[in-house]
């Protein structure tokens, strides 16, 4: 699954372009007509995929590309070499939305061209909320191509034979793992890991839905908050007493479920194609599933957004992925190849993987579902390719292609996106929680570990 990367904070960046640090940055193409491409889809057959679409573009415009593919873990630095040295790309894709914001910050996207784009392909085609997250007030940082939902699986033969609701509320999750933990049953799994992303990102996921943010509108850090507390109570509550012993990550948990051991995980929709049994080394293993290979996938049910008692509305944690112009960039050559990615190339694109790549624009003004339906029919899988139509009822994927509209994140909405590009690089609230899921702290006390720990990134961003 994709793990967002450490976004490029404000006075990182400053200081190591003042230092004008090389590391080997591609160089770009300068041609008159012709552009330079980054692409976090950096894995072989993905950017073979690639470079066929950059091929039919030019055939079609007459605008060479160089397709260059740069791994997550490198983008910052090579972005911070090639600013200092003014050879960055024209574009760059598949890029988080920290990762956006933080290139905002340091003033290297071109907003403009971004909004043409956006106008161009018509923003009625768009998920709402992908472009909200995409701007920064009236500016739009990026083009939302596509993203992932974080979700919470249940087992509905289990449920269904204890009378139980289904679990889209706080209460709805307590009373279950409660009523389904033992016999050789954890009520639920979650990620506990100290220094695990995805300990962030499946607490954030309970924290968003009940209101829990974090920080306010005027940037203030609100972590103490009743509304942080109470999250933090209900998480504890429930990988204290209600799931497997030891920390959990994000391999523990996706085993625990798919061996049959647990009424309920949260996981991303990454685990889509791996629960139908489309990926080899990681497909179900429950005893029922030796017989019946679909016994799994057929008694999951899958909730997407969440409410707590202090929420108002379904929530979940997601993450957005973009495209996005650069500041100085050939920019009409570079709307142009955007354009065309989000159009004649949007479906091959999210092909690369279905289950973690729900579409972000759904279609055209003309055919307003085309591409959220073309997306149902797309191959998922790894060692065994089919559509998640032949697993999944249309109501699951109906919920998923609606969830890019109800997905939020802690600090984007807010205005910051430094802030919370550092705080994935130190992750303090993992911290808190695997120290709390592990006996050493109280809510309360972790709240207070994780606010103060977060001031200490913020202030040294000043």
């Amino acid at each position: 699954m994709r793990i967002p990367t450490r976004a490029l904070g404000a006075a990182a960046c400053a200081a190591a372009l003042a230092a004008v640090a090389a590391c080997g940055a591609p160089e770009p193409d300068r041609r008159p007509n012709a552009i330079t491409v980054w692409t976090q889809e950096d894995m072989p057959e993905r950017l073979a995929v690639q470079r066929e679409l950059a091929a039919e573009f030019t055939e079609r415009t007459g605008i060479a590309v160089e397709l260059v593919g740069v791994a997550e873990d490198q983008t910052n630095q090579l972005i911070i070499s090639a600013a200092a040295s003014g050879t960055l790309p024209d574009v760059i894709g598949a890029i988080p939305l920290a990762l956006v914001h933080g290139l905002a910050a340091n003033e290297l996207i071109d907003t403009g061209a971004n909004a043409a784009i956006i106008d161009a392909l018509g923003p009625d085609t768009f998920a709402e909320r992908a472009l909200e997250l995409t701007r920064d007030g009236d500016a739009q940082l990026a083009v939302p191509s596509d993203g992932y939902a974080q979700m919470l699986l249940y087992r509905t033969d289990l449920f269904a034979e204890a009378g139980l609701d289904e679990p889209r509320t706080f209460a709805d999750v307590t009373a279950a793992a409660r009523a389904l933990h033992g016999d050789g049953i954890a009520g639920f799994v979650g990620s506990t890991t100290p220094g695990d992303a995805f300990t962030q990102q499946t607490f954030e996921h309970f924290a968003l839905a009940n209101g829990c943010e974090l920080v306010d509108d005027a940037g203030e850090i609100t972590l103490e908050t009743p509304a942080c507390v109470e999250t933090l109570a209900f998480y504890a509550d429930l990988v204290r007493d209600h799931s497997v012993s030891g920390a959990q990550d994000v391999d523990t948990t996706r085993a625990t479920y798919f061996a049959g051991r647990a009424a309920m995980v949260v996981w991303s929709s990454f685990v889509l194609d791996e629960l139908a049994g489309l990926r080899d080394d990681a497909a179900p293993s429950c005893p029922e599933c030796v017989e019946d290979p679909r016994f799994l996938v057929d008694n999951t049910g899958v909730v997407t957004g969440m409410t707590g008692p202090d929420g108002s509305t379904p929530t979940q944690f997601g993450e957005i992925v973009s495209w996005s112009v650069i500041e100085d960039a050939n920019a009409e050559q570079a709307g142009r190849f955007v354009e065309f990615m989000m159009s004649e190339g949007y479906t091959d694109w999210l092909g690369f993987a279905p289950e973690g790549k729900v579409p972000t624009r759904t279609g055209t003004a003309d055919a307003p579902t085309a591409y959220a339906d073309a997306w149902r029919e797309l191959p998922a899988g790894v060692d065994t390719r089919a559509p998640l139509t032949d697993f999944y009822p249309p109501d699951v994927l109906d919920e998923l292609v609606s969830s890019v509209d109800t997905l939020d994140r802690w600090g984007i909405p807010q205005g910051q996106g430094a802030l919370v590009g550092a705080t994935l690089g130190e992750l303090p609230v993992p911290q808190a929680v695997g120290a709390m899921a592990g006996g050493e702290l109280d809510p309360a006390e972790a709240a207070e570990q994780a606010a103060g720990d977060v001031a200490e990134i913020r202030d040294s961003l000043r």
